[in-house]
């Protein structure tokens, strides 16, 4: 997807350590899969990652909004931004 405007330092980095904790989990749950730890350990620190990702994407889906689609310099280019948002949100949803 292209970028339509530059996004706020502390955001992005913000952004960055919600990612990073993430990869901290999943690293945990290759630790815990080489430990040979009980399955439903495993599976509830997989749902913990998975709801991070959720709640990143949805973080990030709700900052295109707001800075690639309302923020648009015109409306062609809007418009082109929420064309592109739907298709990656059907992907999001597949």
């Amino acid at each position: 997807m292209s970028h339509h405007s530059a996004h706020p330092e502390a955001e992005r980095r913000a952004l960055q350590l919600r990612l990073r904790k993430i990869a901290g989990q999943l690293k945990g749950v290759e630790g815990m899969l080489e430990r040979d730890c009980d399955c439903a350990e495993v599976l509830n620190q997989l749902i913990s990652a998975r709801r991070a990702l959720k709640s990143l994407s949805e973080k990030i889906i709700n900052d295109h909004l707001q800075h690639c689609i309302t923020e648009a310099g015109n409306p062609e280019e809007g418009r082109r931004a929420l064309r592109e948002l739907a298709t990656v949100l059907k992907r999001y949803t597949d």
